[in-house]
């Protein structure tokens, strides 16, 4: 079996299971007492601390150790923008951050506060100038990830922390995807990260609060972790987390040049190998071990299960599932196809064999899927000098399939009219315009769904 999901969760380094076992022995007390096995549990917290903090590029004092990296995220946006409440009720955020991000904006606007969205290009990165314009006098806070989890773009961090300390807004990075390849540059505020993205146990997440930054903590105070993460530190993950973090570094260098390589084979050969393929995400401002691309024609899940049947752990960046009918929000910021999606993450170690068998598995996956979900003929009707597509009712590829299927049979200049009330089709429909080099001319309403209008240009 051959794991491509390390953007998920990564396999536990074999240093972190190491020193999980080790310090199971030795870090079952409690840190806080002065008796023997006490004092023997605190040694190790901190010396764990001292050697994430060295890796973050942070004050030992500034780090602290929560339940998840989400909590971690959660723990961070709530206090930095109950710290400066007297500035204002104002939050940015990027429109691709992670949901954890994204869900305490939703809280906070849910009590009351305001929240800025800065777009993205279509590689996936915001412009800093953009970023930039939105910062406010009433501005608390603003997160920027340091890369995005589902395409690896990796975002101008520094120079948007420049932009943000210019007018002393704090800025909180999300550093779950990159802390493990390297240190976060630029003169960011607040960082959180997750120790299961680098091989560390999942369990246990990384919250970084600089000097000087205004930070309340919400809810009931706790004496551990300066008061910033309730409960009893789990100290044999909180070791193994920071045991492993120090073996990934110190690999990160050569590893990262041998996976840079291995998917840029797979950025450059999927679409030699598949007919109607978008590769998304920055080609060189990436992460080394993140190749994303979406198919045309083509079911995500579908297309995942047949790759699983391969023994091909991969996953996908499009939540347009028969489960859920909302597409991904990264994909579909960037404004890119989200049919067919699939995230190949690979994760350290990674044999160049696997790789190749899967660029040999792929395009017959694809091919079989797409037979599978080979659309029927579509009603068609003439209407106002306009071909009408009726793919009410069908979701995602369909409506694209049936519009593909017709477009031959329209004269240049010509229209087709899409009917549909998939809510994916709002995204994939231009995205199909945009790789086939036809004219998307826009959505119109209709008694049922919308009207995608698609004007034929050769």
């Amino acid at each position: 079996m051959s794991y491509f999901d390390a953007a998920s969760s990564a396999p536990l380094h074999p240093v972190a299971r190491q020193a999980l076992l080790a310090s199971l022995d030795e870090g079952w007390a409690d840190p806080a007492r002065l008796y023997r096995e006490g004092r023997r549990a605190r040694l190790l917290l901190d010396a764990a601390r001292e050697a994430v903090a060295e890796a973050v590029g942070c004050r030992v004092d500034e780090l602290v150790f929560t339940s998840s990296g989400t909590q971690a995220v959660h723990t961070g946006i709530a206090g930095a923008v109950a710290g400066r409440r007297r500035v204002g009720r104002h939050l940015i955020v990027s429109a691709v951050e992670h949901s954890s991000v994204l869900h305490s904006a939703e809280v906070f606007a849910a009590g009351g506060g305001e929240v800025s969205e800065v777009p993205v290009g279509r590689q996936g990165a915001v412009d800093p100038s953009v970023f930039a314009a939105a910062l406010r006098t009433d501005t608390a806070l603003a997160c920027l990830q340091s890369a995005n989890h589902e395409v690896g773009t990796v975002q101008p961090v520094e120079a948007v922390a420049e932009a943000c300390r210019a007018v002393e807004v704090p800025l909180l990075v999300d550093a779950a995807q990159s802390l493990g390849w390297g240190t976060v540059g630029g003169d960011w505020s607040l960082l959180t990260a997750s120790a299961h993205k680098w091989g560390g146990p999942a369990g246990v997440g990384v919250l970084v609060v600089r000097k000087g930054v205004r930070f309340a903590v919400r809810g009931p105070a706790d004496e551990r972790e300066s008061g910033r993460a309730a409960g009893f530190e789990n100290i044999p993950a909180i070791v193994a987390a920071a045991a492993s973090l120090r073996a990934v570094r110190a690999e990160a260098a050569q590893e990262g040049v041998r996976l840079r390589e291995l998917t840029a084979r797979i950025r450059a050969r999927v679409p030699e190998l598949v007919p109607d393929v978008e590769v998304v995400g920055d080609p060189e401002q990436r992460l080394p071990g993140i190749v994303t691309f979406s198919c045309l024609y083509v079911d995500g899940e579908t297309l995942l299960h047949e790759l699983d049947r391969e023994e091909f752990s991969v996953s996908s960046g499009s939540s347009c599932t028969s489960s859920t009918l909302t597409p991904s929000h990264v994909l579909k910021a960037m404004g890119v196809l989200s049919e067919g999606n699939v995230r190949v993450s690979l994760p350290m170690g990674t044999a160049e064999a696997d790789v190749e068998r899967f660029l040999e598995v792929l395009p017959g996956a694809v091919r079989g899927v797409r037979e599978k979900l080979g659309a029927p003929v579509p009603r068609t009707a003439r209407q106002e000098d306009a071909l009408v597509v009726d793919a009410l009712g069908k979701l995602c590829p369909l409506p694209v399939i049936e519009l593909a299927k017709v477009i031959g049979d329209v004269p240049v200049g010509g229209t087709v009219r899409v009917l549909a009330d998939d809510e994916a089709a709002r995204l994939d429909i231009p995205a199909w315009c945009a790789m086939r080099g036809q004219e998307y001319v826009g959505e119109e309403p209709a008694d049922q769904g919308s009207a995608y209008v698609v004007r034929r240009v050769a």
